[in-house]
C-alpha cells in the first residue's frame, strides 16, 4: 500500500481549487487536513466547512489530523462534515480507547498520533484497536519544518510492535517528507506520506505530486 496525502496547511488558499484539481489529476487519492485549535500548537486552522466543502466537489479520501487539545469534542463535526480518517494525539487523549470508538461509530477510519518526543511505548494498548498510527517526523504546528532523522528508528520500533499485534494499522508519516527520503520511508514501513510544502510549496503541485509518487513506484 502507498498513498500520497498533500497537506492543504501548505496549499494556496487564493487558489485552493486549482492546486486541488492538480494533485488529484496528479494521481493523489488523499487530501490531508490539519486541524490546529490555538492551544495544542501554537496555530489556528481550517474546521469542518473546509472538509464539507471538498467534500461535495472531490472523491478523495479525506484524511482528518486534529492537532487539538479536545480531540473529543471535535470528532462529531469533522465526520458530520465528510470525513473519512480521523486522528488524534496520544498525549492528550485522557479517554483514548474513547475516543478511538466515536471515530469509529461516526462511520471513519481511527488513527492515533504521536509527537516525535513520544515514546512509541505508549502504543502499547491502542495499537491493537487503531486502523493507523501517525508518526510525526517534525514537531507539529507549523509546515516546512525539517524532517527528524531519528524517525526512522522509530518506524523500526513501530514496525515491532505491529509485529507482536493480531491488529495492523497501516502507517502514515508527517512532516518534512518529500524526495530525498520518501522512497526510504516507504521501505521502512510508512503507507501513506504526508507532505506539505515539497507538493504545494512548488511551482506545480500536480507535477510536484507525480514526482513523488513515482518515486516510491519505482523504488518498489
Amino acid at each position: 500500500m502507498f498513498e500520497l496525502a498533500p497537506s492543504l496547511l501548505a496549499a494556496d488558499f487564493y487558489n485552493l481549487e486549482s492546486d486541488v484539481k492538480g494533485v488529484l489529476a496528479a494521481g493523489v487519492n488523499v487530501l490531508h487536513v490539519d486541524v490546529m485549535d490555538g492551544h495544542f500548537v501554537p496555530n489556528l486552522t481550517m474546521g469542518p466547512d473546509m472538509v464539507l466543502a471538498l467534500k461535495k466537489h472531490t472523491n478523495a479520501i479525506l484524511d482528518v489530523h486534529l492537532m487539538v487539545e479536545d480531540p473529543d469534542f471535535f470528532v462529531t463535526p469533522f465526520a458530520q462534515a465528510g470525513a473519512d480518517w480521523i486522528s488524534f494525539h496520544i498525549e492528550v487523549a485522557r479517554h483514548a480507547h474513547r475516543i478511538h470508538q466515536k471515530i469509529k461509530a461516526a462511520g471513519c477510519q481511527s488513527g492515533v498520533v504521536l509527537n516525535p518526543g513520544t515514546p512509541i511505548s505508549s502504543l502499547e494498548e491502542m495499537i491493537h484497536y487503531v486502523d493507523f498510527v501517525l508518526v510525526m517526523s517534525v514537531n507539529p504546528g507549523f509546515g516546512g519544518q525539517k524532517f527528524i532523522p531519528a524517525t526512522f528508528d522509530r518506524l523500526a520500533q513501530l514496525g515491532r510492535l505491529i509485529a507482536a499485534s493480531d491488529n495492523k494499522p497501516f502507517i502514515q508519516v508527517d512532516g518534512g517528507v518529500g524526495p530525498g527520503n520518501i522512497a526510504e520511508l516507504h521501505r521502512a514501513g510508512m503507507a501513506v506520506a504526508v507532505a506539505g510544502s515539497s507538493v504545494f510549496g512548488q511551482a506545480s503541485p500536480g507535477e510536484a505530486a507525480a514526482n513523488l509518487i513515482s518515486l516510491v513506484r519505482t523504488d518498489s
